[in-house]
């Protein structure tokens, strides 16, 4: 399998930037899949089986404090179930959402399956809207077009990729 997303290697600094942004270490870095505009890391993608054994279906995990903010304020203001009845409501947004489903799942299989978390993506795809973190996350990652309940997330929040609200900016990778 070929993954559609081209990660770049986590470094020593963004590692460290993650440990900020998160308040504890990351575990199982495969690369980083997402960047702010200032090359700070967004998104990490994350081995599907951390280093102690322990299954962990979120390939790509949203890091940003900006980002991670702007989804916990939708799920707060229940965006999320309006986001869900999108796809009951529209066939297109629900077959883009079941592609969105195997193309997530494509990409991490790139890295090794793992049998208790096969078939299980994340964010509630295929079918559900679960948590807009991780949505926004592969959106993020994939980039626009792949995941139409991560777009509609990211284009709801406050937050932007398109500019940088780091606390600790540093110049473009």
């Amino acid at each position: 399998m070929v993954s559609t997303v081209s990660l770049t290697p986590a470094t020593d600094d963004d590692l460290a930037v993650m440990r900020d942004q998160l308040g504890r270490p990351m575990r199982g870095v495969i690369g980083i899949a997402a960047r702010c505009v200032c090359g700070n890391p967004t998104v990490v993608a994350t081995e599907p089986r951390l280093p102690d054994g322990t299954p962990f279906p979120t390939f790509y995990y949203l890091t940003h404090p900006g980002a991670t903010a702007a989804m916990s304020a939708l799920e707060a203001g229940h965006v999320m179930p309006e986001l869900a009845a999108l796809l009951d409501e529209d066939d297109d947004i629900a077959a883009a959402y079941q592609a969105a489903h195997r193309s997530y799942l494509a990409d991490r299989a790139v890295y090794g399956q793992v049998d208790e978390i096969d078939g299980v993506s994340a964010g509630g795809m295929p079918t559900r809207v679960k948590c807009l973190h991780a949505l926004a996350g592969h959106a993020l990652a994939a980039g626009p077009g792949v995941n139409p309940i991560g777009d509609l997330a990211l284009a709801r929040g406050t937050w932007s990729p398109e500019r940088c609200t780091c606390a600790q900016p540093r110049e473009s990778v």
